[in-house]
């Protein structure tokens, strides 16, 4: 049951993007496309939960055990980004259009707050190492969810009627606010 409730809770209840703010660049930047925010999403998940995973492993067994937490931040942000270096690595190999669809944004997700977010708070709310994997997955699932709808939602608006001064980013503020309102609905459930 506590599994469901972490799932429940990190997908929709707290979602990453639309409840707690972190990630918006990628949210914003990549949303263009489906296809390249189902990508984004991918790799997004990929470096979230092994992130999750080493950081937990390195908070436990090195910093707790050599009282050196005050390093947390720091260790966190260079695991993350050895691991998105990894991710790129492969996608160059594996899927040069996906490589290229996602241009400066892979990159950027060393930079994504919302990784190191979810590192951080793993930790913070003192889960073991399984229900810290459990609450990484469904983060990214969360932040998939919200990135795919939203990335939908303006593929649409391009067929849209938009008003010319409300065009682009404009327009896209305004849907990403109301996304945000309608996963409010979600609150109380957990």
């Amino acid at each position: 049951m506590n599994y469901l409730i972490i799932i429940i809770g990190a997908i929709f209840v707290n979602n990453i993007v639309l409840n707690k703010f972190l990630g918006v660049c990628p949210f914003l930047g990549v949303s263009n496309k489906v296809s390249t925010s189902v990508g984004m999403t991918g790799a997004v998940t990929f470096v979230m939960v092994l992130a999750t995973i080493v950081t937990w492993l390195l908070q436990k067994y090195v910093l707790d055990q050599f009282n050196i937490g005050f390093m947390q931040t720091v260790t966190f942000i260079l695991v993350i980004a050895a691991l998105v270096q990894m991710v790129e690595i492969i996608l160059k190999k594996i899927s040069p259009p996906l490589f290229q669809a996602l241009g400066v944004f892979l990159p950027l997700i060393t930079t994504n707050c919302a990784v190191l977010g979810v590192a951080m708070l793993a930790v913070q709310k003192d889960f073991n190492l399984m229900e810290g994997v459990v609450y990484a997955i469904a983060n990214a699932i969360g932040f998939g969810l919200a990135l795919i709808v939203f990335a939908g939602l303006r593929e649409q608006l391009d067929l849209a009627n938009v008003p010319k001064g409300m065009r682009g980013m404009p327009i896209a503020l305004v849907v990403a606010g109301l996304l945000a309102m309608a996963f409010m609905g979600f609150s109380g459930i957990v």
